[in-house]
């Protein structure tokens, strides 16, 4: 086996595909489409999302200094690309992609509605990297759609809910469960023997 070297790049596929709202005041909401985020520490809990800083919520967020992540799944497939595609200058995204702007718990900007999950940011500090600032974020409030809860346990069902990956400019629906965190060193429990045979090695 042996691999093609390449020069340096993004390869660190899959990715979430999430829309950012931002602004405070009415005529600056906006949503900003966003791939380069994730989890950066959880006790707090925290988040980062890299943005460039020509494009039109960069200010927005760096005014308020709050944003709200919210996770997409299937159904927001089209309205995610189209607000990565398409300028806050020129279009009121929330209005086009007949999308509804909700209150949040704790900040002052909007949620997405549609949205399974939605996440509370408040921003802690801004990173310039080059092509991007990252905007190191605290989480103070996640909100769950209901209708992706499990009834018994409370927890969020992933596949339920659809939830969309980004991998080499393609959309993805995440698939299967395979395992779940520390399987692969789960002790098995031994088969039970049936009275009066013996066990097959």
């Amino acid at each position: 086996m042996s691999k093609l070297q390449w020069k340096p790049g993004t390869m660190v596929y899959p990715v979430p595909a999430v829309m950012i709202s931002c602004g405070i005041e009415k005529e600056d909401q906006n949503i900003i489409t966003i791939s380069w985020t994730g989890t950066i520490n959880s006790d707090p809990a925290m988040l980062y999302i890299s943005v460039r800083r020509e494009r039109y919520s960069y200010d927005i967020i760096k005014k308020t200094g709050e944003f709200v992540l919210n996770l997409v799944n299937k159904d927001l497939a089209f309205a995610t690309d189209w607000c990565g595609v398409k300028s806050g200058r020129d279009f009121d995204k929330f209005k086009e992609m007949k999308l509804t702007p909700e209150e949040s718990n704790i900040i002052k900007t909007p949620m997405i509605a549609e949205s399974p999950i939605s996440i509370e940011c408040e921003v802690t500090k801004i990173i310039p990297l080059g092509s991007h600032d990252m905007f190191l974020a605290k989480v103070v409030a996640v909100n769950a759609d209901e209708q992706y809860l499990d009834p018994e346990t409370g927890a969020f069902n992933m596949q339920k809910a659809g939830l969309v990956a980004y991998a080499h400019g393609m959309y993805y629906e995440l698939g299967n469960q395979i395992g779940k965190f520390g399987f692969s060193v789960k002790k098995k429990k031994p088969r039970k023997r049936k009275e009066g045979s013996p066990l097959k090695g």
